[in-house]
């Protein structure tokens, strides 16, 4: 007996202690599972790669984590009806080399859940492959920082992928937050978007949305190229700063409509190229170094209801003149304390155009460190010299500039000219007496 026990010992010390789970393997678990099925994770870690074949459900608890091996994606969902909810994703594969840019969970289907997500430590967070009318929904993706941007993927890649939906996501740390290449019908709602190289990337994406997003701390905010028929509404771009950066970038993207967001802080607020027909509409560009940044290439920009106030340069035309249109159906743009304007019909239209000269223009043009120096003095003893010599350029015209003299404070015209007419009448009665 007590031999048999001896033994018994032994191999409890040989086999050391039972981890919970070290014997179960996630992938067999699917691959048993019914089509259909909730597969409910535990609190601990699974290792992966896993690829999941089949409609189903795999939930975790508050702690589960699914860890790969850092050879390829960590979760391939290769099924349609996939839903991942509530768990953290590791250690996808790093290698740029490979004929397929791994991810943390790569998509290569349609109508596909991914929910409460959070992703670590992978080349691309999420990868959507030709893959249409998926969620993406509070997925928090955390890349490796400044140091390693080139070094990395992106947050969410849409690629060939039509008609999903980006909603309430944190991303951060990451080469470009969302890249959308060839990828149309695209709602991005409520996301957030910080120190990355562009927040936002679009090459050959066209008719997305993409509304009520926040892009802080990026070089770029939202780079738009080669894309047409977007709609961006109410997104705030915010301290985008850095060697030439901008709030955001149209680069040779037409009929996009830009409506009622906010550009702070960043080196260039809107920056336009090789673009035409943009409707930019009610849009908040303040206190950035240059508010808008026309290129000659571009033309036909509409530009109608913004409050353009406290930056260094209000806008800006380079490499030319193009054709851009400061006023739409007779409402032009409100330059804030810029222009000194009169409104003395009180029908919130200046009396006078606005129009703005500069000789900055070929600085600007011929060299790029002029950016750094738009706030010292002595630009502003530069522009007042040239302005002298008759040296300056129109930048723009806005022949029906917005005021923003309203109540009280409008009246204040009318009621000087009003003085001074009474003011003049009663000295010709003193001197007729």
């Amino acid at each position: 007996m007590k031999k048999i026990l001896s033994l018994l010992v032994l191999f409890a010390l040989i086999l050391g202690p039972c981890r919970p789970g070290a014997t179960e393997n996630l992938q067999s678990i699917i691959d048993e599972a019914e089509e259909g099925a909730t597969i409910e994770l535990e609190n601990k870690t699974y290792e992966g790669n896993i690829v999941i074949d089949k409609p189903l459900k795999l939930i975790g608890a508050d702690k589960t984590v699914i860890r790969g091996d850092a050879t390829g994606n960590v979760i391939s969902v290769r099924a349609e009806g996939v839903t991942l909810s509530n768990f953290e994703v590791e250690n996808g594969s790093m290698n740029r080399n490979s004929s397929e840019e791994y991810a943390a969970i790569k998509v290569y289907t349609n109508g596909n859940t991914l929910e409460h997500l959070l992703i670590q430590n992978s080349f691309h967070g999420i990868y959507l492959s030709q893959a249409h009318e998926n969620t993406i929904d509070h997925v928090q993706v955390i890349g490796s920082g400044d140091g390693e941007i080139a070094g990395q993927g992106n947050g969410l890649h849409i690629y060939y992928s039509n008609k999903n939906t980006l909603s309430n996501n944190e991303i951060e740390g990451t080469r470009d937050g969302m890249f959308f290449d060839y990828a149309d019908g695209n709602v991005v709602l409520n996301n957030q978007i910080s120190k990355t190289r562009y927040g936002l990337h679009f090459m050959y994406s066209n008719e997305n949305e993409f509304k009520n997003n926040i892009f802080t701390f990026n070089t770029g905010g939202a780079a738009i190229m080669h894309s047409n028929g977007l709609k961006l509404e109410e997104n705030e771009f915010i301290f985008n700063y850095g060697h030439r950066s901008f709030g955001i970038l149209l680069l040779s993207a037409n009929d996009n409509s830009i409506e009622n967001n906010t550009f702070r802080m960043n080196q260039r607020g809107i920056y336009i190229d090789q673009s035409t027909r943009n409707l930019i509409r009610g849009n908040h560009i303040f206190q950035n170094q240059i508010g808008v940044e026309l290129w000659a290439s571009s033309n036909d920009q509409v530009f109608t209801e913004n409050l353009i106030d406290e930056n260094t340069l209000p806008a800006v035309t380079l490499g030319g003149t193009g054709n851009h249109f400061w006023s739409k159906d007779g409402k032009g743009n409100n330059w804030g304390n810029d222009f000194a304007l009169l409104d003395l019909d009180q029908n919130g239209i200046g009396d006078t155009p606005a129009t703005y000269q500069s000789s900055l223009y070929e600085l600007i043009e011929d060299q790029e460190l002029t950016y750094l120096f738009l706030k010292s003095p002595a630009i502003t003893v530069y522009e007042k010299m040239n302005e002298l010599l008759n040296n300056s350029k129109i930048m723009f015209e806005d022949e029906h500039p917005l005021t923003s003299n309203t109540g009280k404070q409008s009246l204040l015209w009318p009621a000087l000219l009003l003085a001074g007419g009474l003011l003049f009448f009663y000295k010709i009665k003193s001197l007729r007496k």
